[in-house]
């Protein structure tokens, strides 16, 4: 049986969770068959570094458009990788600067077909899916509009948290 898709939209994080290892585990497998250990989180924030040569956390969290923590946890690896260095920025000590490593320059262009070709599956899996892109985009814009918190306390009242969850479904 396949719980999470039997619950349709109320198991939308597990389905986007589950698309996305899928992918994932696609992806490693691809980086594998040419005998390169390859996770694809650094994927991001190798692609902007190639983009624009030096980025903060900060600015590689903002583009992304994800947590600090996450890119922090991201450089961390990619520098054990030796893939990126950071240093300090000059004029803020809270801020670290990331650059490509020569070992990083070298992944990165030695895998950039194979990027090229990842782009083209993704895009036709997206057609094939019936542009599940412009879904996202519309799932994000409604978020954007009201947060998964914000329509959770709406509909989960000082009273629901009272109640037990089978007694507001009118069960015995």
């Amino acid at each position: 049986m396949d719980y999470s898709g039997s619950k349709g939209g109320a198991a939308l994080g597990a389905r986007l969770r589950r698309a996305s290892e899928l992918i994932d585990r696609d992806a490693t497998r691809v980086h594998a068959t040419l005998g390169v250990e390859f996770e694809q989180r650094w994927f991001g924030v190798l692609n902007q570094l190639v983009i624009n040569r030096t980025m903060t956390v900060t600015d590689l969290a903002q583009t992304l458009r994800i947590t600090r923590a996450s890119i922090s946890q991201t450089r961390q690896s990619l520098e054990e990788a030796g893939l990126v260095t950071s240093h300090d920025h000059p004029t803020d000590a809270r801020q670290r600067i990331l650059s490509l490593t020569a070992k990083g320059r070298k992944l990165v262009d030695r895998l950039a077909s194979l990027w090229h070709a990842m782009d083209v599956a993704a895009m036709e899996l997206d057609e094939e899916a019936g542009s599940i892109v412009q879904a996202l985009d519309r799932l994000e814009a409604a978020l954007a509009k009201r947060s998964m918190f914000e329509r959770i306390n709406d509909e989960f009242t000082e009273s629901d948290k009272v109640r037990s969850p089978s007694r507001k479904r009118g069960a015995a």
